[in-house]
């Protein structure tokens, strides 16, 4: 009787934890934006634009335009490959290379931008040309992944152009 009452307590944590989403740590960050110029370069390389994310740590609606939008693009086998996704902090001194290849920091960076809110997501190319109008905040949860995706489709498109 209480082997099977064991096996019982052990099928049912079992199927407890075959419940649970998977997370990894890995998968809830995006890179960090640390040397505009290249990040743009490779990007072209690649056929798209460099996507940059302006956030901040306490920013609930960039950590969703994160996880439900920017990380699935990433995945996307259509997306992807063509393009750099990079998160840049607004409130954060950490170091960067602005598109000329000169140092800066994120906050330093966003402020030159005129980034006041956020999340803003912005598209570049080579030089820090900007390809396509940034998307501003959260907007509405049923259209926002055809904004993105037509923003990456734009810009792409305008990268073909001198």
């Amino acid at each position: 009787m209480r082997q099977s009452w064991n096996d019982g307590v052990r099928l049912i944590g079992a199927l407890i934890l075959a419940c649970l989403p998977l997370a990894s740590p890995a998968a809830e960050a995006l890179p960090a934006a640390a040397a505009l110029d290249a990040e743009a370069a490779a990007a072209a390389r690649a056929g798209g634009p460099l996507i940059v994310i302006f956030s901040r740590a306490d920013c609930s609606f960039c950590q969703t335009v994160k996880r439900d939008y920017l990380q699935p693009l990433a995945a996307d086998p259509r997306y992807g490959k063509r393009v750099v996704i990079r998160e840049l902090r607004q409130d954060s001194d950490a170091a960067l290379r602005d598109f000329a290849g000169r140092p800066t920091t994120h906050a330093a960076f966003a402020a030159a931008e005129k980034v006041k809110l956020v999340p803003v997501v912005a598209f570049y190319g080579p030089g820090g040309r900007r390809l396509h109008p940034p998307i501003v905040g959260a907007r509405l949860p049923d259209f926002y992944q055809t904004y993105l995706e037509d923003a990456v489709e734009q810009s792409t498109l305008a990268l073909k152009k001198p």
